[in-house]
């Protein structure tokens, strides 16, 4: 009788979603809703939806790790420091914070948009706040990388304090992000000058007025080769997306503030970027095509349709001529992150944020979290998973 009580207990103390719940299949597309309290993990091949929650605090999933067996997100759970990074099994146990950090010169430090190689290294935005005695401080943001196998100190591939945006190569050899250089302002506050004339004295606020903008740059997985991709003298670039076939970085450049145009460049020091769209629009995110031969967009105002449409975007000629919309259905006007699954064959993405998936073999979408809408991108269980039946194994 003590022993079928003792067995009654375990029971009741496993965690509801472990008890409840089938093996997810896959593939599957994860989601965290406008409130950041909980991850949504759908299960494209039978419809079922799981609820992971982690306590509190602001949460964000960013990635799965290689074989789609745990879940890499980061958690805001107390208020007086920054987000810290942790990864879990599917079904939310086996809880670890994968960053190990000290530093007694740093006051408070942070992890964010981290993207996990198919190799096994995760590359992260890495936070730190500096206090002087003189009362001042200042913000450092590193890209910096761990082995994913378990948790570890950080070790940097960038120095200046002032990268963003790590984003792996498809077979994660090389890893892009962006760095911001301090540029003077030109005619407005939002342009740089055109170019800064020569012996111009620095205004006594120069540490006030000065523009940050940012460039594309490119490490090795090892860290031994790195190079600058862009150079642009004035303006802005920001969200490098890899091609599927690894030859090609996309990326949207800006001269001024949310006035966008579409760009790409090879992987090479030598590269010269091409410009793919010229006239203004306003982008808010985009991806590729699954096969490299374009790219996938939501824009607005762009010819001539003022909603957030998806376009293709061509990689030869003007885009502002030869592009096409993706989905002529009127359905979808206000989309957003675009997300192709790892075999191509599905695309995720918000729409007036709930999020939609799209099966393009047979031309069939289903709405899901309508009751839960969210802001943020939809992030899909890579090429390698096989069910979570195999993750426990």
């Amino acid at each position: 009788m003590k022993r079928l009580a003792f067995l009654l207990f375990l029971l009741i103390a496993l965690p509801i979603h472990a008890q409840l719940q089938d093996p997810l299949i896959g593939p599957l597309v994860a989601v965290t809703p406008a409130q950041q309290d909980r991850i949504l993990i759908h299960d494209i091949a039978n419809g079922n939806t799981r609820t992971l929650r982690f306590g509190y605090g602001e949460l964000h999933v960013w990635d799965f790790s290689p074989d789609g067996c745990r879940i890499l997100f980061t958690l805001d759970s107390d208020p007086a420091r920054l987000p810290r990074l942790y990864s879990a099994r599917l079904d939310g146990s086996d809880v670890q914070e994968m960053v190990v950090y000290q530093d007694d010169s740093v006051r408070g430090w942070g992890v964010w948009e981290p993207d996990w190689s198919p190799t096994g290294l995760i590359a992260f935005t890495m936070i730190r706040d500096f206090y002087y005695t003189d009362g001042t401080t200042h913000r450092d943001t590193h890209i910096a990388y761990i082995d994913g196998a378990a948790p570890a100190e950080p070790e940097f591939y960038s120095v200046t304090g002032r990268e963003y945006t790590p984003t792996w190569s498809p077979d994660g050899t090389w890893l892009a992000y962006i760095s911001y250089d301090r540029r003077m302002p030109g005619d407005d506050i939002y342009s740089t000058a055109v170019p800064t004339p020569e012996g111009t004295s620095a205004p006594d606020n120069l540490s006030e007025i000065l523009l940050n903008e940012a460039d594309l740059w490119v490490v090795s997985a090892d860290a031994q080769t790195k190079y600058r991709l862009t150079n642009f003298m004035t303006g802005s670039m920001r969200a490098p997306r890899w091609s599927p076939d690894g030859e090609l970085i996309g990326f949207i450049y800006s001269p001024s503030p949310n006035n966008d145009t579409f760009w790409m460049i090879g992987n090479s020091p030598n590269a010269l970027p091409t410009q793919l769209s010229g006239l203004w629009n306003l982008t808010l995110d985009h991806t590729w095509l699954p096969d490299s031969s374009a790219m996938l967009a939501s824009v607005r105002d762009f010819r001539g349709i003022r909603e957030n449409r998806l376009w293709r975007i061509p990689l030869v000629g003007n885009a502002d001529d030869t592009a096409t919309l993706y989905i002529e259905d009127d359905t979808f006007i206000h989309t957003d992150f675009p997300r192709f699954s790892a075999d191509g064959r599905y695309l995720a993405f918000r729409n007036a944020y709930s999020l939609v998936v799209i099966d393009t073999i047979n031309a069939t979408w289903q709405r899901f979290d309508e009751n839960l809408p969210g802001n943020t991108p939809p992030i899909w269980s890579p090429a390698a998973f096989t069910g979570e039946a195999s993750c426990l194994q």
